[in-house]
């Protein structure tokens, strides 16, 4: 019995390591995607002289950043 409830305490253990795991990965590649990789992109879009491509994805982005930093509750 004693070794039954080990078990499953083992495996919710695991699961727990997981579940962080996936959780620490996403925010790591939100902060990567956001911070490095979104404006090379777009300066990259505009070096190669699609301005009229660039420029909208530029707006759309801030005003999401607009819209969704007056809604987070701090």
């Amino acid at each position: 019995m004693l070794t039954l409830i080990f078990g499953i305490a083992l495996v919710w253990a695991i699961w727990k390591i997981v579940v962080l795991g996936f959780k620490l990965t996403w925010g790591i590649l939100r902060f990567v995607f956001g911070v490095f990789l979104f404006p090379l992109i777009v300066i990259g879009i505009f070096a190669a002289g699609l301005i009229y491509i660039a420029l909208p994805v530029v707006v759309i982005a801030g005003l999401v950043a607009l819209v969704a930093g007056k809604s987070s509750v701090a």
